[in-house]
């Protein structure tokens, strides 16, 4: 499979992912995956099933965007992405990923972002419109400086 059928079986398992959602959360999704391509125009695209190797369901599904590599002790390497989207029970996830200081986004973003509970790489709510877009939108901007 060459490069830009690799790319676009990505992105038909994006838009599939995000059309099993129900409204309003599929809208939602929808919203978020068009302002993170505004961020990081060009970026490469990640689509995780959320299944191990054994086939087994080991987590949501996850949408990546960008690309971060992680140098390990063993001096191996692991590439991943450095934001992820992704649809819980309650609503949506988004994912800061690489950020070293754990307490960052909930000191920075934690209050101004509306109705949102914030760990050291998650943001989850339950619905755009509970939350402040901007402030979102310039958390992962910040995401992806830190972790470029």
């Amino acid at each position: 499979m060459d490069n830009q059928q690799q790319m676009m079986n990505v992105q038909e398992q994006i838009e599939a992912y995000m059309m099993s959602q129900p409204e309003p959360k599929r809208s939602d999704m929808q919203a978020l995956h068009r302002i993170i391509q505004e961020v990081m125009p060009a970026c490469k695209l990640w689509f995780l099933d959320g299944k191990n190797s054994e086939n087994k369901t080991v987590s949501n599904p996850n949408i990546g965007y960008g690309l971060q590599t992680t140098k390990y002790a063993d001096g191996s390497n692991r590439e991943f992405y450095q934001i992820g989207l992704s649809a819980n029970t309650t609503g949506i996830s988004v994912y800061i990923l690489g950020l070293e200081d754990k307490k960052y986004l909930v000191q920075t973003y934690g209050e101004k972002l509306g109705k949102a509970s914030v760990t050291g790489y998650c943001i989850k709510f339950k619905a755009l419109k509970n939350i402040n877009i901007d402030i979102l939108e310039a958390a992962i901007r910040d995401g992806v400086a830190l972790t470029s």
